[in-house]
């Protein structure tokens, strides 16, 4: 057949006698030539011209837009697309009912398809060019479309072509655009006048696309772009080669800042409050404050979200038509259609929408348009529910900046509350705002669908919409339940947690008593309590899973059988198909509802507890303190005439001051106020209870002197500092400060103290989460001069080299790996390092030893601050430093008992004078006492051993590497691409195998069944709705009754058998991750309690303590859900693309391109997910720990006066957390707007397919229903994948620890080879003993002989690193013993079993360790012992006396560590602890190292008398304790250089011990 324009069956197609425009053909190919116009003018320009416009500012040029009306363009384009398909179609429909071809009814309009899209692109260009002008060729093209098309409709209306007729909707439709489209390129010109204009419009980019430091362009690309996160490619892309850190993502667009939203957040807030200001009882509404400054997006987002659900229900209708028009055709075969005359060749709507290919197209247009919207709602609530988080963060902190301290301390407002605002209120309410527009949207969506299931099915649809209703509720009762049931499990969480950290903080205690497995049961015992709140969890998660999955199918199936037996008429295939399209849109929602609804409940209650904390009491405003900016300025302005001189002077400043001071002095102010810098007059102060703590306060603390304020614990000290602060609540009375500023005549010395705040040194020493060089210098420039004064005043050199990285080491969080004192001196520090006139100490000395209190008195006090000439406000109960202060305040039960000089004292208040004398006698004696105890050597060890273990182990975090040691390294960086880019599936296995093989077994065989049979139901449906319509048999009644009752039948017995199934595999799937769970917790409890001894000394406690909490947290609670949802999703869609191919096997040719596409995209996303979720997650920590300790250090941060430092620190952290999930939520939009694409490209592929090869209307209906399904999963699939794969990780952490070589328990001999009471005499032969740690490390003692008496008593010495510890160790075999042998009482010791040889000897250890509990589980946990001898163990260690006062005697309370006790009392719980064990043998290992004189006496007496008859090993670091020994074994090196007694030893000169002797004393 010949082609022609304008067909050639038509004689009349060129005819123009009754005018050239009547002629139909030639109005068409008219409507042509704007179209090639454009094509001809853009496409060299598109080609060519691009190349000269590349210099342009360095901007992310490519997403400026910035010519007016860019968005209504845009939409406009894609209207006009969108009418030109309707259009092509049409041509095309009406051509099929031409005898010949004609071309000039699609041909124009496939042309204008394409230059519309021409258009848009140019139009692009040249928007991102800046090239205005280039703009006239589309101006004449809207005009010429607009021309050209009006005459098409006008013919029309002359015509007289009804308004049905579908050509001339869509001509009508298309001359109102092109108008539009002229309208928005005339606004082009008139606001940038690029033409006929004189002076053309000047633009700038905006700031954020100008700083090249803003990745995140979501707010600044074209429409487009925004709709498929097109900009996010690159980051997603580059991923793959290099990890995604914070510097690929940048920082946030100015919009999104935390200060930003939180400006908005708090003027819509004082609004409200002035709203309610009048009415007392009223409180502001956070709600319309929260509505007022994020109102506008929500309501944007919702929306979309109703045009996303109004076109979700496209689907079941197109089914439905595609199903009928098949079903039609099929039917109506026979009767061929006639062919229409060509002149007119008009079609109607209705006509139109019957073809199903039109239907089919319509489907995949409204898909994408719905998933669009979709995707777009959820990001705009997404961003505003950041901004809202942003916002709300920084109005918590800056109050928290402002709360009054009583009230923290009075405990109205705890820390742990702050905390929870800050990491659960705020958060609840950014969920609640992501499912904000679920609330209103799903009403309008559950309406709409019960209605259109009514037109379709009738009264029987109610009834499947009334079970879908009834059993919603019982989905919100399930969520309620499962709520109540996580909270109790997180309780038995914590409480295990902190019994495993009691466990790893005394691992060495429990090894060397052999007491691990009772420690290991009570842990054991938690987890079981835990476990069982954990299957509550587990059972009410897989009832949520079933209610889901089998609400559908009890639906369908009443609604189904009612119809069955209600309907004369059989059901369609159409009907049916719909209506399961229906049930499945309306389940969503429903089983939103409930948790949408939980939410709003939380968010209710977190909005009340935010009014709470945002009206509670703050804290006065202090306007000396508060540092009126003004009067610093003012003052400055005065002096700037002395400033040159003073510059030029060589003096130090400090003299030049004085000099200039005391003129302008005289005049200014009377003597007596002029030498002082804080006056309290009549002051009444309390804390927030309205009882004065200080009452009738009158003080003066004199300029530039040492005042020293003292008085008994508790006489309020600290409170007056804290008073003088303004922490306090004044109740009547004033501080006075003198205003330093009038008396300060240089600008540069008013510039370089800060003058309105105070250093203080707090008397529980807080620090900061940073390195230690930071905290000393706490945002002060660094002057290493001064710095090094410093720490040399505070003694802290020698600590900082300890450190393994000097003073760059990060402290952990409040200080943790530092002791007390060396926490507190580090406070000390910041405050003398600070450049402030006043100085606050509150006892700095407490924790301190003498040696470090004198010196820091010395070179601190005296000499560091004196010479700076700072006011010193020094808190002590050390009065030997009495004679040191200029001005002394002392004080009683609030009040000042006296004020004075030590002088004034000493004349008007004898008493007092002589009861300080006293105190002072006692203290001296003491400090005699104490010069030995060396406290800060100890601390200094303890030191060491805290962080030097850390590099060592530093590669036990990189253990995520050792999975790939098979594959050779052939190119480094190719190798981890590989491993960034695979699946964890060795661990996956390990972890499934964990749960046991029978229940993988189980829930394999159970999700296959389960998924069979839910396509079996639908299979089912599928034959019988085609068999009942098929031939229409006009049989007998019965046969269709019965044919009916048997299809219901099957139908129903499936669908019950798919509802028990659904129950089953959701309760395998969480029974098997419990399994799982508690296997895996189990095997790495019992692996860390028997390791080495080593592994401990290695392993820094933080990363052990992690695989218990964190990691044992997602393998309980978080991989069983992924791996539900995971199974599900990948079977449901497996189960779709296996029901399409079987309906229409070509579709299996078009699923290999879709399946290489969805491959690719999860691939990429996988990586680049899993690194913003360690982005996000990681910079959370920071954030809440940056809350935590402004809380904890408010005073501190208050009296620097440093809230602004701060404030700025903790935007920063905000932002920065927020540009990470923003850009991992901008990244699951990316993934399901590429999958919900291709998901519509499924879907178009199977309509087509089975429109063209389908075998009957019921398969057709199935393969469409099963194909919309798959749109829905296939997002979830990647997810879930994606999480599973940072989940695995958690597993593979505790595999690492599980493959970890344990002690060797077993020994040659049998437990009851032993003799009960051995070692019965005590007698110990050391034979040619070698003791390393690790088979791979260097001997720690060689060949050491050795013979010990029953009874003896031997001290063993020699230098640091000798291999003293090491002995004492082997006697455990805690070491390795690879050469030689110890035999005690005639047995060796290595053929012992572990338990048995440990049990029987006692230790006791240089740091004394207490576990929480009672006194008596801690002297004796395996109950063993009568209580008679537990007070006869307490009675030697003299501490009955002590013991029997407290609350419950033996069952006394033994806080964490034994905090409550002193160092000293708990050194001799330890001794009870070694008498209560009746064993022959006793080493001390140092033991006297950490406790005062008193307790060393005490010690020393008990083991000459309580153990005279045992064997004691003392090891001893001061040579004068083994003086009296009886035989002293002297250590250097690992060798065994001189052993006898100890006067004879001292007769050597030269001997190392006789050096040793000397040293020391």
């Amino acid at each position: 057949m010949r082609l022609a324009f304008c067909g050639n069956d038509n004689a009349s197609a060129y005819n123009i006698s009754a005018g050239v425009l009547r002629n139909v053909c030639f109005v068409d190919a008219l409507n042509l030539v704007p179209h090639v116009f454009l094509l001809f003018i853009t496409f060299p320009i598109l080609f060519i011209g691009w190349g000269s416009q590349s210099s342009k500012v360095q901007i992310h040029h490519n997403t400026w837009l910035h010519f007016p009306g860019h968005n209504l363009r845009w939409i406009l384009t894609f209207t006009l697309l969108f009418v030109h398909v309707c259009e092509i179609a049409e041509g095309i429909v009406s051509d099929t009912q031409m005898k010949s071809r004609h071309l000039h009814l699609f041909l124009p309009a496939i042309i204008g398809f394409v230059a519309a899209t021409v258009s848009i692109v140019y139009y692009h260009n040249i928007e991102t060019s800046n090239f205005p002008k280039l703009l006239l060729a589309l101006f004449l093209y809207w005009i010429m479309a607009f021309v050209t098309k009006t005459i098409k409709l006008v013919r029309y209306c002359q015509d007289g072509v009804p308004f049905s007729q579908l050509r001339f909707c869509i001509t009508g439709i298309m001359v109102i655009l092109y108008g539009l489209l002229m309208a928005v390129e005339i606004n082009v010109i008139r606001v940038r006048r690029y033409v006929f204009f004189m002076n053309p419009q000047k633009v700038k980019p905006p700031e954020d696309l100008q700083d090249l430091g803003v990745r995140f362009l979501q707010p600044f690309v074209n429409l487009l772009s925004k709709a498929t996160y097109w900009w996010m490619n690159t980051l997603i892309i580059s991923a793959h080669k290099k990890p995604v850190d914070l510097k690929a993502i940048g920082k946030l667009p100015i919009a999104m800042r935390a200060l930003t939203n939180y400006v908005c957040l708090k003027e819509a807030y004082e609004e409200q409050k002035k709203k309610v200001a009048d009415q007392p009882n009223r409180s502001p509404s956070i709600w319309l404050a929260m509505y007022s400054a994020f109102g506008r997006p929500i309501l944007l987002s919702s929306t979309f979200r109703y045009l996303a659900d109004l076109l979700g229900f496209a689907g079941p209708l197109c089914i439905s038509g595609i199903v009928q028009g098949f079903q039609d055709t099929s039917n109506n075969t026979n009767a061929t259609g006639k062919l229409k005359d060509p002149s007119n060749s008009y079609l109607s709507s209705e006509e139109f929408l019957r073809n199903v290919y039109v239907l089919a197209v319509l489907l995949f247009l409204a898909l994408i348009l719905q998933r669009t919207f979709l995707q777009a709602s959820y990001y705009v609530t997404t961003e505003t529910g950041i901004n809202l988080r942003g916002a709300l963060l920084a109005m918590i902190y800056n109050k928290i900046l402002r709360l009054s301290t009583s009230n923290l301390s009075m405990g109205e407002m705890t820390l742990g509350q702050i905390n929870n605002l800050v990491a659960i209120e705020t958060n609840q309410l950014m969920w609640f705002l992501f499912l904000c527009p679920n609330l209103w949207a799903m009403p309008v969506q559950i309406i709409m669908g019960v209605i259109l299931l009514y037109n379709l099915l009738g009264m029987s649809a109610l009834v499947g919409a009334a079970v879908i209703v009834l059993l919603a509720p019982i989905q919100y009762f399930i969520a309620t339940k499962l709520a109540e049931a996580q909270k109790s499990t997180l309780d038995y969480s914590t409480e295990r947690l902190k019994k495993t950290n009691e466990i790893l903080k005394g691992i060495k205690l429990l090894k060397l008593y052999a007491w691990e497995h009772i420690f290991c049961t009570s842990v054991e015992e938690t987890r079981m309590k835990e476990l069982t709140s954990l299957k509550t969890f587990a059972l009410h998660t897989s009832l949520s899973i079933f209610m889901n999955a089998a609400i559908p199918i009890a639906a369908v199936l009443a609604t189904f059988v009612t119809y069955a037996y209600t309907n004369v008429k059989p059901l369609q295939p159409a009907q049916a198909f719909a209506s399961l399209s229906l049930f499945h849109i309306l389940v969503t929602p429903l089983f939103l509802l409930s948790t949408v609804v939980r939410f709003a409940v939380k968010a209710i209650i977190s909005v009340q507890k935010l009014n709470e904390f945002l009206l509670s009491d703050e804290i006065g405003d202090d306007s000396w303190r508060g540092g009126d900016s003004s009067v610093a300025y003012e003052s400055c302005k005065k002096h700037t005439g002395l400033h040159t001189k003073a510059i030029n002077r060589r003096q130090p400043l400090r003299y030049q001051l004085e000099s200039y001071e005391q003129p302008s002095r005289r005049q200014t102010r009377p003597v007596e106020i002029d030498d002082i810098a804080i006056k309290v007059t009549n002051g009444y102060f309390s804390w927030g209870s309205g009882l004065a703590t200080l009452s009738n306060i009158n003080i003066r603390i004199p300029t530039g002197q040492m005042t020293m304020i003292v008085g008994q614990v508790g006489c309020g000290k600290s409170s007056l500092l804290l008073a003088i602060l303004g922490e306090m609540q004044t109740l009547e009375g004033k501080v006075h400060w003198s205003n330093v500023n009038e008396t300060e005549p240089s600008f540069e010395a008013s510039r370089s103290r800060n003058r309105y705040s105070v250093a203080y040194a707090a008397q529980k020493p807080w620090l900061l989460n940073a390195t230690v060089e930071e905290n000393i210098i706490f945002g002060s420039p660094f002057n290493k001069q001064r710095y090094k004064a410093v720490t040399d005043a505070c003694s802290l050199q020698p600590d900082i080299d300890l450190l393994p990285f000097g003073d760059q080491t990060e402290i952990g969080e409040r200080g943790i790996n530092l002791s007390g004192g060396q926490r507190q001196r580090i406070c000390v520090a910041r405050a003398l390092y600070q450049n402030t006139n006043i100085v606050f100490l509150d006892d700095p000395f407490s924790a301190l030893d003498i040696h470090l209190s004198d010196h820091l008195m010395q070179e601190g006090i005296l000499k560091f601050l004196q010479e700076d000439k700072r006011t010193l406000v020094l808190v002590t109960h050390k009065l030997q430093y009495l004679p040191h202060a200029d001005w002394i305040i002392a004080m009683k039960d609030g009040m000042v008992l006296r004020e004075g000089t030590l002088k004034d004292i000493q004349t008007k208040d004898t008493e007092l004078y002589e009861h300080w004398k006293t105190l002072m006698n006692r203290q001296d004696q003491e400090l005699e006492k104490d010069m030995e105890a060396d406290q800060t050597t100890l601390e200094r060890k303890t030191l060491r051993r805290a962080m030097y273990p850390r590099e060592s182990k530093a590669q036990l975090e990189d253990e995520d590497e050792e999975e790939e040691e098979e594959e050779d390294e052939d190119d480094n960086m190719s190798t981890v691409l590989r491993l960034r880019t695979k699946m964890p599936w060795k661990t996956c296995w390990r972890y499934l195998t964990s749960g046991g093989f029978f229940l993988l077994f189980l829930m394999i065989f159970s999700k296959l069944l389960k998924h069979s049979v839910i396509v079996a139901i639908d299979y089912w449906l599928a034959t019988w709705t085609s068999m009942d319509n098929g031939n229409e048999l006009r049989n007998a009644d019965d046969v269709k009754s019965t044919k009916k009752t048997y299809h219901v039948a099957v139908f129903s017995i499936l669908s019950g058998a798919g509802i028990v199934l659904c129950l089953i595999t959701s309760l395998t799937v969480e029974w098997m991750g419990l399994t799982a769970a508690k296997n895996l917790h189990h095997n790495l409890l019992n692996k860390i309690i028997l390791g080495p001894i080593r592994f401990f000394d290695t392993t820094p406690l933080g990363l052990i303590l992690n695989r218990f909490s964190a990691d044992t947290n997602i393998i309980d609670q978080h991989i069983p859900p992924t791996l539900e949802s995971l199974t599900r999703s990948t079977l449901l869609c497996l189960s779709a693309i296996g029901m399409i191919s079987y309906a229409t096997p070509w579709f299996l040719v078009a699923l290999v391109p879709l399946g290489i596409a969805f491959y690719f995209i999860q691939k990429y996303f996988r990586v680049a997910s899993k690194d913003l979720q360690e982005l996000d997650d990681s910079t959370q920590l920071p954030l809440l720990c940056h809350f935590s300790e402004t809380a904890e250090g408010l005073t501190t941060i208050r009296a620097f006066g440093h809230e602004a430092r701060f404030k700025q620190r903790m935007l920063e952290l905000t932002d920065t957390n927020n540009i990470a999930y923003l850009f991992l939520s901008a990244a699951n939009r990316w993934l399901e707007v590429r999958t919900d694409y291709l998901g519509a490209c499924i879907v178009l592929t199977a309509a087509v397919t089975s429109i063209t090869e389908g075998p009957n209307s019921g398969f057709v209906g199935l393969g469409l229903l099963y194909a919309l399904t798959i749109t829905n999963y296939l997002n979830w699939v990647v997810r879930n994948l994606a999480d599973l794969e940072v989940q695995m990780g958690a597993v593979k952490k505790v595999h690492s620890f599980l493959n970890m070589e344990s002690e060797n328990y077993e020994g040659y001999l049998d437990p009851s080879q032993v003799p009960k009471d051995w070692p019965q005499e005590g007698e110990i032969k050391i034979e040619n003993l070698c003791v390393r740690y690790e088979n791979n490390l260097k001997p720690v003692l060689k060949h050491v002989k050795a013979y010990i008496k029953p009874g003896q008593k031997v001290g063993i010495c020699g230098r640091t690193g000798s291999g003293k510890s090491s002995l004492s160790l082997a006697f455990f075999r805690m070491v390795d013993i690879f050469d030689g042998r110890i035999v005690i009482d005639g047995i060796d010791i290595s053929k012992l079993p572990l338990h048995t040889l440990r049990s029987r000897l006692s230790i006791i250890l240089q740091d004394p360790i207490l576990f929480s509990g009672s006194i008596r589980f801690n002297l004796d946990p395996e109950c063993k012992c009568t209580d008679d001898r537990l007070w006869e163990a307490l009675e030697i260690a003299q501490l009955k006396n002590m013991v029997k006062s407290l609350p419950g005697g033996l069952d006394a309370v033994v806080t964490e560590g034994g905090e409550n006790f002193s160092v000293g009392q708990r050194q001799l719980f330890c001794l009870a602890r070694a008498f209560v064990r009746k064993s022959s043998i006793l080493i001390m290992d140092e033991a006297t190292a950490s406790i005062d004189m008193a307790t060393e006496n005490i010690l020393q007496k008990v083991v000459m008398t309580a153990f005279a008859d045992r064997t004691v090993v003392t090891i001893a670091h001061r040579v004068s304790h083994i003086l009296d020994a009886n035989i002293v074994l002297v250590l250097s090196e690992g060798f065994l250089v001189e052993c006898d007694t100890a006067s004879n030893l001292l007769l050597k000169e030269d001997g190392l011990f006789t050096t040793l002797v000397k040293t020391h004393k």
